[in-house]
């Protein structure tokens, strides 16, 4: 038992965080060896099985990152920009797989992640699901299939306790886009549109956003044409498949060399 890949869950009391737990524990490929929150936290010093509602487990959620790495192989993170930057360095210097799930991160963000991933392996994606990394590389090809007469919009909905649009997949999946065109997509991105905007330029790729209820996650990318239309559609329906995903990151980590990696690595599409 002592020789699986021992696991960290930061943001350990969130929605994600929880489910990343019951994720690890059920597996027989990887091990929970600590569960880590921020400073001032009530979860702070309880054990977590008892403060997710059931049975003890042993593993006391702590606010030391430190501490927690030194004793991991890899680390699995969905929280926020700036702790996820904090527990890049950190992660890096205990040399354990650091899977990234947080959205939001600003250029400033990526580019100190790129520094840590010089000396350890970091596995970042918008989304860790199977399907939306499908997804994303059937936009690219479309994109490339098609030409500028074609417009792209992605569409996308998720619950109301979402803090940052668009989604971190959507940007993933603009992204695909304008690679299958050949072209950098802040040069083609086109936020939300509101007011007299005139007619849409050749070429753009449109953002919109949804909110509400418990909404888990569904995309759309339209590729729209006089007289016809093409959409992609994905919906998740269950958490639980992100963390799928990322446990299946951090273990195809192990052994990996220092660099950033993203799911199409992971998954071989």
């Amino acid at each position: 038992m002592s020789d699986l890949p021992g696991i960290v869950i930061t943001g350990v009391s969130g929605r994600m965080g929880q489910m990343l737990a019951k994720t690890v524990q059920a597996s027989d490929r990887a091990r929970l060896v600590a569960a880590v929150e921020r400073e001032g936290s009530p979860w702070i010093g309880r054990d977590l099985g008892e403060a997710m509602g059931g049975q003890a487990n042993g593993i006391i959620v702590t606010d030391d990152p430190v501490e927690a790495f030194a004793k991991a192989q890899g680390v699995i993170d969905f929280t926020s920009p700036e702790a996820t930057v904090a527990f890049a360095g950190l992660a890096a210097q205990a040399r354990a797989v650091h899977v990234i799930g947080t959205t939001g991160l600003s250029e400033a963000d990526l580019a100190k992640l790129e520094a840590a991933a010089r000396h350890a392996v970091i596995i970042r994606a918008g989304n860790m699901s199977l399907g939306v990394n499908l997804l994303t590389r059937l936009t690219q090809k479309i994109a490339a299939a098609l030409d500028e007469d074609w417009d792209i919009e992605i569409v996308e909905a998720h619950h109301r306790h979402k803090v940052d649009a668009p989604s971190g997949t959507a940007l993933m999946l603009g992204e695909a886009a304008a690679q299958g065109r050949g072209k950098p997509l802040q040069e083609l991105r086109v936020p939300a549109r509101e007011g007299i905007t005139g007619a849409r330029r050749r070429g753009e790729i449109g953002f919109s956003a949804i909110r509400g209820g418990d909404i888990v996650g569904e995309h759309d990318v339209i590729f729209a044409a006089d007289g016809e239309r093409i959409v992609l559609r994905h919906l998740a329906t269950d958490r639980s498949i992100f963390a799928r995903g990322a446990l299946r990151a951090v273990l195809w980590g192990q052994g990996k060399k220092p660099g950033q990696y993203d799911m199409v690595d992971v998954l071989g599409i």
